[in-house]
């Protein structure tokens, strides 16, 4: 750039000219920027020679405009014209900038944007600074925040340490346009009569804050701060309010601390009306290697002590932990954890914390590569069941588990070994010891007619030793007392011969399978039962090797499986079915499979699954299995989704029909889940959902309940758009379970974006 005649112009200048920083001039152009350190606007006289221009190192930036002018007797540079100045990842764009060195001051009017480093962008008619900018003044701006969020205000001034202070401030991450680009208010804003905005530690925080819900002043914020990062920030959580009626009136607050950017504390204390206060606290860390955060809840109450029937309630302490974690050391090995504990059986139902009905620590040490997994872990559960014995869990440690596939093809097939022991302890019950090492040989082909040809071989031998075998109830589960060896061997044909064409405007696959499975006598009852015990034919196991869910129980004999799979793909739709059934050669010496699983007798019962699914509006699954003598239907499990995300019912029916009293694992249930959304406008909406137990004394003579009772029901109305969200649900449950009574809960839920809200 050449210095011009006087009061003369240069248009259209080059765009995207380059020019070297120059002393006092280094300071000119990003400082427009309310958050921008101090950069280069450009030289104001000709640039010099090339041999004596600044070394390539010194800050240069990028200019652009359409004119340029420079006034000789008032020393006035002005540029003209979509202005633009780009610095590294910081730019400033004006209709006119003007450089008034004589007085000092720097002038950009007209539709200016400035954008920092962190992608903040800054919308005003008019900026003013002086050269050295330590100070500065705006008006009437706006700073849209790139995690989101607008922030106006009347004027602002920078301050000599380089935090800018906004007046008459407004904050909000609503929408500010609707869909046609015309203005709206937005749902809800924070006011504030000072803003300080320190943009290197990225934190805006505000001084008079007060909450406005359409456009009515509901709820001071004092000491309120948001990150323009998008990261956290220290402060505290909006409350919750809930009714109960056990507890009675709960108003529940969080503040949370942020730490560090890898580690932070929320702490929660939980006020009652009935009962004594409950604290809480949540520790969350990420190392270099790995994540892991710590969770629990401390209070004192009356539990029931004897769930025996009688009323004994006692003062105790009471409480809950949770802790998980994930570690990676390498990209082959990792360790997982986590930790679940509670005081007593009623704490998570009675403070509304979980529904579980049992509790599991575990940890797992992993070893995975491509061709091989390495797995040493352990477990511990705690029940929470009120008829449950605790003695009765058993621990679990150690389990291993190795797999190593052999690089080579061994007569054209691939063998993977594993290896696997287990040791189940128990206070009061049965303790088992099993290990076992075994080899699988899978060869597969596509023969010239297009059927898909699957060989197997198996080969694995067991050695269990088991203690206390009394202590088992059913006695297909004990085993025998003592050290047991077994030995496995399995081979299978599978043959799956798809047909492909057209039918009803799309396209179909049916394919034929058949399967032929053979295996010696095993000695299955001589060894105990803790992995396979909730056993049902479906269509998920029916061409299983093994159609038992663990490795305890071994289905031997010579069986053979035959089944249909029908596809239909069509725009818009995808319809599948797929039925089978198995026939056995010989009678089982030994009956492994209870009568009503379906598998007791030679030929098996029907099943069969059907999948319907269009587009993103209909969802609708149902499994099945039939009685091979009269068509009754054993097992009939629906699973349903109809609408989109603004209006849906969802529906769940389960019911077992396998007339199993003898095993607990086994007996018959029926069940209805449901679930709906409808809206109302355009943000309003109505929920609810329940369960219900259709079981009745026919079905489960030992199950309490009998016939149709609710189990737990909600119904709600919320309100949601792109910016809120608040709303009311009722819950009530209908079952007791020690101090958590049954009975009405009433909670209120508040969710602002961008904010530190639930």
């Amino acid at each position: 750039m050449s210095g011009g005649l006087k009061n003369g112009s240069r248009g259209p200048a080059r765009p995207a000219m380059r020019f070297p920083a120059q002393g006092l001039s280094s300071r000119l152009v990003l400082a427009f920027a309310l958050f921008a350190a101090p950069s280069v606007l450009a030289a104001q006289e000709p640039p010099p020679p090339a041999e004596e221009a600044e070394p390539a190192s010194s800050p240069v930036i990028d200019f652009e405009a359409e004119q340029l002018g420079y006034d000789n007797e008032t020393d006035v540079v002005t540029a003209r014209g979509n202005v633009i100045l780009r610095s590294d990842d910081r730019s400033v764009r004006a209709d006119q900038v003007t450089w008034d060195r004589g007085a000092g001051t720097i002038i950009a009017t007209g539709n200016i944007r400035l954008v920092d480093e962190a992608g903040n962008q800054l919308f005003t008619d008019q900026v003013e600074l002086s050269e050295t900018f330590e100070a500065g003044a705006m008006s009437e701006l706006l700073i849209a925040l790139r995690a989101g969020g607008r922030l106006a205000a009347r004027s602002a001034e920078r301050g000599e340490d380089g935090i800018a202070l906004l007046t008459d401030a407004a904050y909000t991450a609503c929408a500010v346009t609707d869909a046609e680009g015309c203005a709206k208010n937005p749902s809800w804003r924070i006011t504030a009569d000072r803003v300080t905005y320190d943009q290197k530690a990225a934190r805006v925080r505000f001084k008079g804050a007060m909450l406005e819900l359409f456009g009515a002043r509901i709820l001071p914020l004092p000491g309120l701060a948001l990150r323009t990062d998008g990261n956290a920030e220290s402060g505290f959580l909006v409350p919750d309010f809930r009714v109960s009626q056990v507890n009675g009136l709960e108003i529940s607050g969080e503040y949370y601390w942020r730490l560090a950017d890898n580690r932070d504390l929320t702490l929660g204390a939980y006020v009652f009306s009935n009962v004594a206060p409950m604290a809480s606290a949540k520790w969350r860390h990420l190392t270099d290697k790995g994540a892991y955060q710590v969770t629990g809840y401390l209070t004192a109450s009356d539990r029931l002590t004897d769930f025996t029937g009688g009323q004994s309630f006692q003062n105790r302490p009471r409480g809950y932990i949770e802790s998980n974690g994930r570690f990676q050391f390498s990209p082959e090995w990792s360790l997982t954890g986590s930790i679940r504990l509670a005081s007593d059986r009623t704490f998570l139902r009675r403070y509304d914390l979980s529904r579980d009905d049992r509790l599991r620590s575990t940890i797992n040490l992993e070893r995975i590569t491509d061709k091989s997994y390495f797995s040493l872990a352990g477990w511990a559960t705690q029940t929470l069941r009120i008829n449950a014995e605790q003695g009765q869990i058993p621990l679990a440690l150690p389990a291993l588990d190795y797999r190593q596939i052999v690089d080579d093809p061994v007569l054209g097939g691939e063998i993977e070994f594993q290896v696997n022991s287990l040791a189940l302890l128990r206070n009061d019950g049965q303790d088992t010891q099993r290990a076992f090492a075994g080899a699988k040989w899978d060869l597969r082909r596509l023969t010239g007619l297009g059927q898909v040809v699957t060989l197997t071989a198996l080969v694995r031998g067991d050695i269990y030793n088991t203690d206390n075998i009394l202590a088992t109830a059913t006695p297909s589960y004990r085993g025998t007392e003592g050290w047991t060896g077994r030995g496995v061997a399995t081979a299978a044909l599978d043959i799956e011969w798809p047909f492909v064409g057209e039918a009803f405007g799309g396209t179909q696959v049916l394919k034929p399978r058949v399967q032929i499975v053979a295996s010696p006598q095993l000695r299955n009852l001589a060894v105990p039962n803790e992995d396979a015990r909730a056993f049902d034919l479906e269509d998920s196991n029916l061409f299983a090797l093994n159609r038992f869910p663990g490795y305890d129980r071994v289905e031997d004999g010579t069986r053979v499986t035959w089944g249909v799979d029908w596809e239909l793909q069509r725009p818009g739709w995808r319809v599948s079915t797929t039925i089978g059934q198995s026939y056995r050669f010989d009678d089982p010496s030994e009956q492994i499979f209870p009568v009503g699983t379906g598998l007791s007798e030679k030929v098996s019962d029907f099943v069969g699954r059907t999948q319907i699914r269009y587009r993103d509006f209909i969802s609708f699954t149902h499994r099945f299995r039939l009685d091979k003598d009269n068509l009754a239907v054993r097992r009939n499990e629906i699973d349903a989704t109809i609408g989109s995300r603004r209006n849906y019912v969802e529906v769940g029916y389960l019911r077992l029909n396998r007339d199993i009293q003898t095993v607990e694992d086994l007996r018959d249930r029926e069940e209805l889940r449901a679930a709906a959304r409808i809206a109302i406008r355009r943000n309003w909406s109505v929920f609810g959902s329940g369960v219900f137990n259709l079981t009745d004394a026919e079905e489960d003579p030992v199950f309490q309940p009998d016939g149709f009772e609710p189990i737990r029901t909600r119904l709600g109305v919320a309100y949601s758009d792109d910016c809120i969200e608040f709303g009311a649900t009722w819950r009530r449950d209908f079952i007791d379970a020690g101090d958590a009574r049954r009975g009405n809960t009433f909670q209120l839920f508040f969710a602002l974006r961008n904010l530190g809200f639930r």
